[in-house]
């Protein structure tokens, strides 16, 4: 068992808390039941498992969660409970944080329906976004330039593990995102002053939908290629935040193209 905070394999996996280091090692922290089973169940194999023993026992779901790592012959380390703690970020700890490699979905060719994050910076939302796309049928979302690192903890936890099944793409610059959008595809932007509405939009077409960061909005570059629509508003509230206005306008798309879905699953 692993008694200390200094041990090499504990410091070395500490090192993925940090950005520059996930990006080098293309490496990444699991932390709780869920998020490393769902991992597990798309395929994503845990190089190894930190647990704490004591806190493992008395959680009926993580203690199942173990034994099937442990059938599958992954590397499961016991550790002192301060010891995982070092490695987790949320508030209560499962007692399990896994190092893993990151997801390796293919990018689509020609996606139909893409999510492009600008500058969102606030973790809960970039999470919330990247579960709602995954709910809703987008088949790729950009992080643009100024948006949260997709591997950071806050925005794991909220996906809820819609990274191990929606492939996802980091751009450091804006040539990196329009090498990634569909070419020829419309690009709108969900923007609460806009005169048309989302619901006017023909979301059967491929087409790419835009979220822009909520303090400072979006990029000059995402407005130049961009047509604005809007979530109209009833009473005195004049938006909602970046994640649940784009769940909106993804599930408008959703609804849409249902139709086109059911008949390809005819033909």
């Amino acid at each position: 068992m692993i008694t200390s905070t200094s041990n090499p394999r504990i410091k070395e996996a500490r090192k993925l808390q940090q950005k520059r280091h996930r990006d080098a090692t293309r490496r990444l922290l699991l932390e709780g039941v869920r998020l490393i089973d769902d991992a597990f169940q798309s395929g994503v194999r845990p190089d190894p498992l930190f647990f704490a023993p004591d806190l493992v026992r008395g959680n009926r779901s993580a203690a199942q969660l173990l034994r099937r790592l442990e059938s599958a012959t992954v590397e499961c380390i016991p550790c002192a409970p301060h010891v995982v703690a070092t490695l987790a970020e949320a508030m209560t700890p499962q007692g399990l944080v896994a190092v893993a490699p990151w997801p390796a979905l293919a990018l689509p060719s020609i996606p139909t329906l893409t999510l492009l994050l600008d500058q969102v910076r606030e973790p809960g939302n970039a999470g919330a976004l990247v579960r709602a796309a995954e709910a809703a049928g987008v088949e790729q979302v950009i992080f643009g330039p100024g948006t949260v690192d997709p591997f950071n903890d806050k925005v794991l936890r909220a996906a809820m593990g819609a990274h191990f099944r929606l492939p996802l793409v980091a751009c450091a610059d804006w040539e990196c995102v329009v090498r990634r959008l569909p070419p020829g595809q419309p690009l709108y932007l969900a923007d609460g002053h806009a005169t048309l509405h989302y619901d006017q939009v023909d979301w059967r077409q491929p087409s790419v939908l835009a979220v822009g960061s909520e303090a400072s909005g979006a990029t000059a570059a995402v407005r130049a290629l961009a047509t604005p629509v809007a979530i109209p508003m009833c009473g005195r509230t004049e938006s909602l935040n970046a994640a649940i206005a784009g769940a909106v306008i993804l599930f408008e798309a959703a609804r849409q193209r249902r139709g086109i879905d059911s008949r390809k699953a005819s033909g």
